[in-house]
């Protein structure tokens, strides 16, 4: 046969497979899908932000025409296994179940009471009003300084705080308080020429994606339930739902449904669980979906902080003590990413003393959510912005400071990993060379500089290839598409195979279709499930050249797979393609197939370099993002586009949060801006280009080198404009949001 030599195909830019239904409207999002005899479910969300519950009666609600069933958290399981991993974090699944239905007390308001199904909408939201709840009110927690204050309320009676060398005698809101420490950094300070310190706060801010949660349940009456949603992670809302309900995970079949967006806030569960109760109550499949409202009221933002940072330097810029204290709010249960923000805050800088101490701090707003590198733009904005201001003070431009300390390969970080084939130093040499460093700056604008560091993530991730009638490829991954995963995933299994980018087709499989994938987020699906896919592309190259050896009757150490043919390297005259070869299957070993499962222990760690130029207006103190540049290190960008797009999307997300985007709650603890329209997020007239640079430096232990790019986009821009704003305004803000009457009120309190 004649054949024609591979062209490789990672590093292009093909159009990705899902594009086309998205852009015409076919594809299916969470709250697309209908089912004959469908009802509808709605939730009933506390008044108060702390408060008893002392009673619950139903029966009206029970009572109306139409309604078919109500759930409370007495329909939940009332004992549960240990904490379960759950990607970037460990979920109590006590706490999750009291977040999806509250027991004993509500702490928040929005907390979910109750849930109603019934035959319309209209019929469901009238139900939750005849449902009568008894609230003793209780004193709201609502910041830092209550939280931790010695008098203040408890949130919960049975919490002690972990991480002290002792356990304390009485239960707080402080849920644990971790320390990472490497070298001495009383000794550093003792060393050091130059000591600054300074406190930083970021807003609570929510990942804004557009699309709410929705989902669509229904149990059978052979108790095998299928339940679709939109998710980050199907399989995790499988086990979640199966353990907060007291049901076998196989009863349980979730399909994802396509993602309108995620960014971390749509890894846990909210309504699942009450969809499968109410289904498995009534009989009939339910569906139910949020409110713009309910997203920002009771789903998980990211966590507000307060982060004192303290460094030391010699007055050539030489860092040699860093140490913080970092206070994150985690809502009204615990876990909030203090620990990845302890993790990230120091590692890009080799100073030899470096310490975080990290405080988990419950208070009665909703429970946190990963938002993209959880806990690491805030952990960002202080170390960044402080040394902006070190470098200012040092007389020292703010990139031969950073380029004077930057970690290299060996060093050690301050959460016991050694550092390997980082490119950190190759992204500060880019920024140095781009133009936009030296570009010129006129009255009233600023530049601002930052460096970001993600660990990225690897796990646990499966994947199925099946060579097809024709000779074309069927993929099945089980890792939601955010960004483009699939059609990074078609171009490396084409790359392995040797074949066409058109020949593949990829899907993400429901959880009864494939193998047990971990959730996409922790910038590790094109890692971990790119590297599931290499592996079941070469299982099924074994399995094309042991077909190819029993059809020439020679060794299968005889054929050479090369180009998407199998040869014999002994007679050129040999060749079988992937569509012979499939159509020898009836006749042969049947049809062929390969599967990749990968427990991957290490990641890529990722480093970033952003700059941004801003503008403000000293009459108003509004600001404007005149320029911004995303320098990033991907290792190998399989699909250089959605590098680009995740480089600006983390840039464009970053913006927002450093000028605008903040919870606002009254004294009651009543969120006062659930909308967009009121919670002011950026729009793409208020943003500029965003250029971005692709660093690429292959991580060894990935076949294509690849190292996640998720995440680590997000990382920097905040201290970046935070940077720039202070720089243009000549002032020395350091809470976020720098809305303009924070801005206006600064430039008149210098005179």
């Amino acid at each position: 046969m004649n054949t024609v030599a591979h062209v490789p195909v990672v590093g292009s830019r093909p159009p990705r497979p899902d594009g086309a239904d998205k852009v015409t409207g076919r594809a299916r999002y969470g709250a697309d899908l209908s089912l004959p005899g469908m009802v509808w479910g709605a939730v009933l969300r506390s008044p108060h932000a702390h408060a008893r519950i002392v009673g619950i009666d139903v029966s009206a609600a029970l009572a109306m025409p139409g309604v078919l069933a109500v759930i409370t958290s007495e329909d939940m399981a009332a004992t549960f296994k240990a904490d379960v991993a759950a990607g970037e974090s460990h979920i109590d699944m006590q706490d999750m179940s009291r977040n999806v239905l509250a027991r004993e007390k509500v702490l928040y308001h929005g907390h979910a009471v109750a849930a109603v199904a019934a035959t319309s909408q209209r019929l469901a939201k009238d139900a939750l009003k005849a449902i009568r709840v008894d609230y003793e009110a209780l004193p709201a927690v609502l910041d830092i300084d209550a939280a931790l204050h010695p008098e203040a309320p408890v949130l919960h009676p049975e919490m002690f705080t972990r991480g002290l060398a002792q356990t304390p005698a009485q239960a707080s809101n402080l849920a644990s308080r971790m320390v990472m420490q490497k070298g001495d950094v009383e000794q550093g300070f003792a060393e050091s020429e130059v000591v600054m310190e300074r406190t930083y706060t970021c807003a609570s801010a929510h990942q804004g994606y557009i699309e709410p949660h929705a989902c669509l349940a229904s149990a059978g009456a052979d108790g095998q339930i299928d339940l679709w949603c939109c998710t980050q992670g199907h399989f995790a809302v499988r086990s979640y739902t199966a353990a907060l309900l007291g049901l076998d995970p196989a009863s349980i079949r979730v399909t994802a449904s396509e993602i309108g967006g995620g960014f971390g806030g749509k890894t846990t569960v909210y309504l699942e669980p009450l969809a499968v109760a109410l289904s498995r109550k009534c009989g009939r499949p339910v569906k139910m979906q949020m409110s713009r409202e309910e997203v920002f009221r009771a789903t998980g933002p990211g966590s507000a902080t307060r982060i004192t940072v303290k460094v030391g330097a010699k007055r050539d810029g030489t860092l040699v003590a860093m140490d913080a204290l970092m206070e994150y709010e985690a809502g009204a249960f615990k876990g909030s990413p203090a620990g990845a923000g302890a993790m990230t805050i120091f590692t890009a800088y080799a100073a030899p003393h470096q310490r975080a101490v990290a405080l988990d701090i419950v208070l009665n707003k909703p429970k946190v959510a990963a938002y993209r590198a959880p806990g690491a733009p805030q952990a960002a904005h202080a170390t960044e912005c402080l040394l902006n201001e070190l470098a200012a003070e040092l007389g020292i431009d703010p990139l031969d400071l950073r380029c004077r300390n930057a970690t290299t390969n060996g060093t050690p970080t301050v959460y016991g990993a050694t550092l390997r084939d980082i490119g950190l130093q190759e992204c500060l040499d880019a920024a140095r060379a781009h133009p936009h460093w030296s570009a010129p700056l006129a009255a009233h604008q600023g530049r601002g500089l930052a460096v970001g560091f993600w660990f990225n993530h690897g796990a646990q991730s499966s994947a199925t290839v099946h060579l097809v009638e024709g000779g074309k490829i069927l993929l099945q991954e089980g890792t939601p598409d955010i960004g483009g995963s699939r059609a990074s995933m078609a171009l490396m299994a084409a790359d392995t195979l040797g074949i066409p980018y058109s020949d593949i087709h990829p899907m993400v499989a429901d959880t009864a279709s494939v193998g047990y994938n971990d959730m996409t987020g922790g910038s590790r699906v094109t890692y971990a499930t790119g590297y599931a896919v290499v592996e079941a592309c070469r299982e099924l190259i074994a399995a094309l050249q042991s077909r190819a050896a029993t059809v020439w009757g020679v060794p299968v150490a005889q054929v050479e797979w090369k180009d998407g043919c199998a040869f014999d390297t002994q007679d050129a005259t040999r060749a079988l393609g992937l569509a012979a070869l499939a159509g020898l299957s009836g006749r042969m070993d049947g049809p062929l197939s390969g599967t990749g499962a990968v427990n991957l222990k290490s990641a890529a760690p990722s480093f970033a370099v952003n700059i941004a130029d801003v503008e403000v207006d000293p009459e108003t103190g509004a600001s404007k993002v005149l320029r911004f540049t995303a320098i990033q290190d991907a290792g190998r960008a399989i699909h250089p586009d959605f590098v680009e797009g995740q480089l600006q999307g983390g840039a464009a997300q970053g913006i927002g949060w450093a000028l605008n985007e903040e919870y606002r709650f009254d004294a009651n603890g009543v969120m006062e801006n659930p909308g967009f329209l009121d919670y002011r997020m950026p729009v793409a007239s208020d943003l500029p280009m965003i250029d971005t640079v692709i660093v690429e430096v292959p991580w060894p232990d990935h076949p294509f080198g690849v190292r996640g790019v998720g995440e680590t986009p997000i990382c920097a821009p905040m201290a970046a404009v935070a940077s720039a704003l202070n720089a243009a305004a000549g002032t020395a803000i350091r809470d976020l949001p720098l809305s303009p009457p924070r801005v206006l009120a600064a430039i008149l309190a210098k005179g």
